[in-house]
């Protein structure tokens, strides 16, 4: 009897006892849906902007409340949460989140991105994935305002206390697609998060599955520059591909923004057709776009703002089609009853919202359109204003409202018992869809 050399052994050996292949762990993009571990993967999400400062174990942190509200998402079925993974100072700057993660030009708080560390950490832990934005268009966290400021030395315009128009902050803002020192400023911090090494899991973020997506900014839009602005999405998300070809890449826009705002100011599809770009994002705001008047005539403007809502949903769906790409409804809020601030206010117009726009969303992707998830805004757990209806001062409980925005006024609280039945069922809903053999998404017929 012949015996097989002992390298040739030896490999037998190994191949009889090998695993098999494991399922892709990473959220991927397969015929303009998502999927993951060889499924369908749908999702209700939650905006909780404030989970890395949350997770510092410094100034601001509070690592305790944290693993409670990450508990209490998971408890709703809650699967998949944005949050700011970036912050620009320097300190003393008002209408924004404090600390920030960057106070100068290069010099990164590392207390704020072991933070970040942290919240991945104990998101893994519950099976969740992260979407971690890389910038904002508006100055509640820094954001293109600041570097921009730091290149050109020019003050941030603030449009919170009067002095200065929305307008003219906005087109501050957009003069970061032309301001080359700006966006060098930005992309060494976007290597510095991309090549970063979790302090606590030990795996680099471009190995961990339970980062979902990097998104480059918050609600960019191009004013002024829109041609410049479409021209630096593609190149940054060409950046983060090559910098890490795990995980998804999205804009992070809020769509074409035709509630009174000209279309080239976002080129939505333009951008959005991006090779680089892996998904859409949309945005809907029903009262700060003037649809829904929820003090002066709630009940006579409700209808109307749904329909808008569900149009512009519609809207976006047939641009995902045509792009062949998943789309994601990441915000999406209403007020309490009244535009009361109060904790204790009623939220029955929210809920009427909520049920109705995820019953849109869940309808849509059974008939196997590309809509796959969403993320309400905003998730605040046990996080209460001390001033209801004020501002944001270092030192407050981070709430679900920014710094630049009156507090309470699109939080959901942890007694908010109906608002969460709401999620509740519609995150079960849209988790069995992504287990039913009979998703259209895996439709064997390949018409999807």
């Amino acid at each position: 009897m012949l015996r097989p050399p002992l390298a040739l052994a030896a490999l037998a050996v190994l191949l009889s006892v090998a695993p098999a292949a494991q399922p892709d762990a990473f959220v991927r993009v397969k015929d303009a849906h998502f999927v993951r571990d060889g499924q369908p993967y749908y999702f209700v999400g939650a905006n909780l902007w404030f989970g890395m400062n949350l997770g510092s174990p410094e100034a601001g942190g509070d690592r305790e409340r944290l693993v409670r509200e990450l508990d209490r998402l998971q408890a709703l079925g809650v699967t998949n949460l944005r949050v700011m993974a970036a912050s620009e100072g320097p300190a003393g700057e008002p209408w924004r989140v404090h600390p920030a993660v960057q106070n100068a030009p290069g010099e990164y708080d590392e207390s704020l991105l072991r933070g970040l560390d942290f919240l991945l950490a104990e998101m893994g832990k519950r099976d969740m994935t992260a979407v971690l934005v890389l910038n904002n268009f508006f100055h509640w966290s820094g954001g293109m305002a600041q570097y921009h400021s730091w290149a050109s030395g020019e003050p941030v315009p603030y449009p919170n206390a009067g002095e200065h128009t929305w307008d003219e902050f906005q087109m501050f803002a957009a003069e970061f697609y032309v301001d080359a020192e700006a966006q060098a400023m930005f992309e060494a911090y976007l290597r510095h998060v991309v090549l970063r090494e979790n302090t606590i899991t030990g795996a680099d973020y471009r190995d961990d599955p339970t980062i979902m997506a990097w998104q480059l900014g918050n609600e960019p839009r191009g004013f002024q520059n829109s041609d410049a602005y479409v021209l630096w999405a593609d190149r940054t998300a060409a950046l983060l591909q090559t910098l890490d070809p795990n995980h998804l890449v999205s804009l992070g826009g809020e769509g074409k923004l035709q509630n009174g705002y000209e279309v080239p100011r976002t080129q939505f599809e333009r951008v959005s057709s991006s090779p680089h770009l892996d998904y859409l994002t949309v945005h809907i705001w029903i009262e700060n776009w003037q649809w829904f008047q929820p003090r002066t005539d709630p009940e006579g403007t409700f209808v109307e703002a749904l329909g808008n809502a569900l149009a512009y949903l519609g809207d976006h769906a047939a641009i995902a089609d045509r792009l062949g790409k998943p789309l994601v409804v990441e915000e999406f809020g209403a007020s309490r009853d009244g535009l009361d601030y109060r904790p204790e206010a009623a939220t029955t117009y929210r809920d009427r919202y909520y049920r109705a726009l995820y019953q849109a969303i869940y309808s849509l992707a059974v008939a196997g359109r590309p809509v796959a998830g969403s993320n309400v805004w905003s998730w605040s757990g046990e996080g209460k204003p001390l001033a209801p209806g004020g501002t944001w001062e270092p030192g407050n409980p981070l709430t679900g409202d920014p710094p630049h925005e009156n507090q309470g006024w699109y939080s959901i609280y942890a007694e908010d018992d109906s608002t969460q039945a709401v999620l509740k069922r519609y995150a079960a809903l849209m988790r069995a869809l992504g287990a039913s053999d009979e998703n259209p998404a895996t439709d064997p017929s390949g018409r999807n």
